[in-house]
């Protein structure tokens, strides 16, 4: 059993997510960073001051949707990682759809 902080709801899937990733955020450059100096997966773990959350290894996927995966398709995220690639994964979104209505 870990002494690191644990969420209020969900503990047993995040644990779950967690001890997968053992307790490491699992960011590979979908963030837009390569994390070469890190075997290529971002360096950041779970404690202290910074806190992981467990979301879905797709991050285009909305949160609306993110409730119902099972913890096969999430990861540990470290928040700097979640927002960069969310926001890439929003953009490569909206690039696919520009033209989508050109008349």
């Amino acid at each position: 059993m870990t002494t690191e902080p644990l969420p209020l709801a969900a503990t047993s899937l995040f644990r779950a997510v967690m001890v997968t990733a053992d307790w490491r955020c699992q960011c590979t450059g979908q963030c837009g960073h390569r994390h070469t100096r890190t075997e290529n997966r971002c360096p950041r773990t779970h404690g202290g001051r910074v806190l992981l959350m467990a979301a879905p290894a797709d991050p285009s996927i909305p949160e609306r949707a993110a409730v119902v995966l099972p913890p096969g398709e999430l990861r540990a995220w470290c928040s700097g990682c979640h927002i960069a690639a969310r926001r890439t994964a929003t953009r490569a979104e909206l690039a696919w759809q520009d033209g989508l209505f050109d008349i």
